[in-house]
């Protein structure tokens, strides 16, 4: 297992799912985890996995993403307390609406963007700063296929899973010549409650489970992996260069 004793997480979404499985991985390996969700029982709940697991308890902060200001407020907290941040696994997202385009209603399409982009942006400009001051700063920008594949009724969730994939992609390219190294993640297919949403006639006991892909991502946080700005694939186990269109 992966050390990472001394080192500080921050995980968005990690009241389920993903995120979730990705703080308690972090925690198991020694990780002070700052674990941000919108729901307080989730959140204790993960508390409690940590500490049974013999984790250090976790630093919970329940807020909705969609509260910028709370955003700017997080940075100035780790900052006072710890003064840097070693990991971000941003995490959170909703998946809105499958539906045509034109039906999709203004409001949803805006917390879409909101939530997925607008939050994602405003979370990196707030750690950026502690980020650069960890000796080997990694950020794991959850993505999904829905970004390259652009499935018909996907429109609002694929544009905005697009868009935080720009977004990754120029943070890792104006830091390249930092220690800070960034990479996307296409978790695949997952037992989640946003995969039941989205898909709900499948049967879930066919689709890997979140805690699976939690452990692939562990070692993506460590300070020897040197990538950046690329995609990494778990379904595949590998970490793939974009290109241009052909």
């Amino acid at each position: 297992m992966i050390d990472l004793s001394g080192r500080i997480a921050l995980v968005t979404g990690a009241s389920r799912g993903i995120g979730y499985f990705v703080a308690l991985e972090l925690a198991k390996a020694g990780a002070q985890v700052i674990a941000c969700a919108r729901t307080v029982g989730g959140l204790e709940d993960l508390d409690d996995a940590i500490k049974a697991a013999g984790g250090r308890p976790a630093t919970l902060v329940p807020f909705d993403l969609s509260d910028m200001a709370a955003i700017d407020k997080l940075g100035g907290a780790i900052n006072e307390r710890w003064g840097k941040l070693d990991i971000l696994v941003a995490n959170a997202g909703v998946l809105g609406v499958i539906a045509p385009i034109g039906h999709v209603e203004a409001k949803v399409f805006e917390k879409v963007m909101t939530v997925n982009v607008t939050a994602t942006w405003r979370l990196i400009r707030t750690v950026d700063p502690l980020l650069q001051q960890s000796g080997a700063g990694r950020a794991l920008i959850l993505s999904s296929s829905a970004a390259h594949r652009c499935k018909p009724f996907w429109g609002p969730y694929s544009a905005s899973k697009a868009a935080v994939e720009a977004l990754a992609r120029t943070w890792a390219g104006e830091t390249q010549r930092l220690p800070l190294r960034i990479l996307s993640v296409d978790p695949g297919a997952t037992r989640t409650a946003m995969r039941a949403q989205a898909i709900p006639g499948e049967d879930p006991s066919e689709v890997p489970h979140p805690s699976d892909v939690a452990a692939k991502l562990m070692p993506l946080v460590g300070p020897d992996q040197t990538e950046t700005g690329k995609l990494f694939i778990v379904r595949e186990n590998r970490i793939a260069d974009y290109r241009m269109p052909e």
